[in-house]
């Protein structure tokens, strides 16, 4: 009986793991569209950067993941071509770190 009370309790803590990485996740993949609608080089890179900070969160739960890791990328670029007030090119490192987020939940 016991045995059987530590099995569920211990999947049921790689469950929660597992949901909060995804959760994570989901909230990078919020942020990161919203940095690709930003009308204004600040506000995109004010979701850019809070996108990362989940995206960072998802790769440290949920392991190496290569889109994770260039969907990071995407957002480095993003971020920098904002400050530097090239519009065109930020939103489409968002649009790249999106696609990549959205390969890494499957």
């Amino acid at each position: 009986m016991i045995i059987k009370l530590f099995s569920f309790l211990l999947i049921s803590l790689l469950s929660l793991n597992v949901l909060a990485a995804r959760s994570h996740l989901e909230l990078a993949i919020q942020y990161a569209e919203a940095a690709l609608y930003a009308k204004d080089e600040k506000t995109l890179v004010e979701h850019a950067q809070e996108a990362k900070m989940y995206a960072n969160t998802a790769k440290n739960e949920k392991g190496d993941n290569r889109y994770l890791q260039q969907g990071l990328q995407c957002l480095n670029d993003a971020v920098s071509e904002a400050q530097s007030g090239k519009m065109n090119a930020a939103t489409k490192a968002a649009k790249d770190a999106l696609d990549h987020f959205k390969q890494a939940t499957r």
